[in-house]
């Protein structure tokens, strides 16, 4: 009878501490806090797995000069201000949490998202990513759009097209 009892108030304490944790403020809600324990786990392993299982595959349209032309163009006035540019990070993304990834990075063999399939570059600008502060292009990009994007990206690593570098190179807002 002793366990029952023990088993039911502890049981029941769990949920009570969890309510006093979350109402008093302690949770970390401001950028500067430390992140939860197993907090990057926690919300990228779903993100990969769901990505992988609903990206698209292949790309609807080809990578070409003309593909990453455009797709500089949008980058330049939807992205550039939170992923930076070719050469020069964002001064806006150092205060966020999480930061964004600093798209024209090199990080090893790789820059950027290169390393990703183009549909998952697509998928994520689509669809966004909650409480990250990526939001979902869809309602104010087409396809097409988000496909020249993701080409763009995915292409990244290697060298552009000098149109499309100085495309890059101007301003986030001009």
């Amino acid at each position: 009878m002793k366990f029952v009892i023990g088993l039911i108030v502890g049981i029941l304490i769990l949920p009570i501490f969890a309510y006093l944790y979350l109402t008093f403020g302690k949770p970390p809600v401001v950028v500067a806090d430390h992140s939860l324990p197993f907090e990057r786990e926690i919300t990228h392993v779903p993100l990969k797995a769901r990505t992988k299982r609903e990206a698209p595959k292949t790309a609807p349209i080809q990578a070409s000069d003309d593909t990453f032309l455009e797709g500089a163009k949008i980058y330049r006035v939807q992205c550039m201000v939170c992923h930076g540019q070719p050469g020069k990070t964002s001064r806006f993304a150092e205060p966020m949490f999480p930061q964004p990834p600093q798209l024209w990075e090199k990080e090893g063999d790789h820059t950027g998202v290169s390393d990703d399939p183009p549909g998952y570059t697509y998928w994520t600008v689509s669809n966004g990513i909650r409480l990250s502060g990526m939001p979902s292009f869809s309602k104010m990009l087409d396809d097409t759009q988000i496909w020249q994007v993701s080409l763009l990206l995915a292409n990244a690593d290697k060298p552009m097209p000098a149109p499309v570098q100085e495309e890059l190179a101007k301003h986030a807002r001009e």
